[in-house]
């Protein structure tokens, strides 16, 4: 079980992570073991690397104050600060983050059209619906 906390946007008090602080540490992270993993494979020895991820989201949608804007995430912003040691070849560099991009498994499921099925359940297992 994981502690987290709400958003001050939509009426918490934002002591912890709320879950969307998480699905950007969830990208965040994805994204910077798949470049290092890649980099290794590829002989490449990174001097700096740093990911931050943004997620921008109009809360009118998820606190149904305006039924025309979706619920969710409308822009997340992915910024990586990335530099190889030595003299490494730039082409190189271009390589590694194409590959990383198209191997991040975060990140192509949040660019993917993927089925997530819910099921709700009260006590003794019996579905609610």
């Amino acid at each position: 079980m994981l502690d987290f906390g709400i958003h001050r946007a939509i009426g918490g008090d934002h002591d912890l992570q709320n879950p969307g602080d998480m699905l950007c540490a969830a990208l965040a992270a994805c994204l910077d073991s798949t470049l290092r993993m890649i980099a290794v494979r590829m002989g490449i020895a990174l001097k700096t690397l740093a990911v931050e991820v943004r997620a921008f989201a109009d809360v009118r949608g998820c606190l149904v104050v305006d039924r025309q804007v979706p619920v969710g995430f409308q822009r997340i912003d992915v910024d990586v600060l990335i530099e190889a040691e030595g003299n490494t070849d730039p082409a190189q560099i271009s390589r590694l983050t194409s590959v990383a991009e198209r191997c991040c498994v975060v990140l192509q499921t949040l660019r993917g059209d993927i089925a997530v099925d819910t099921r709700f359940r009260g006590p003794g297992s019996h579905c609610i619906r």
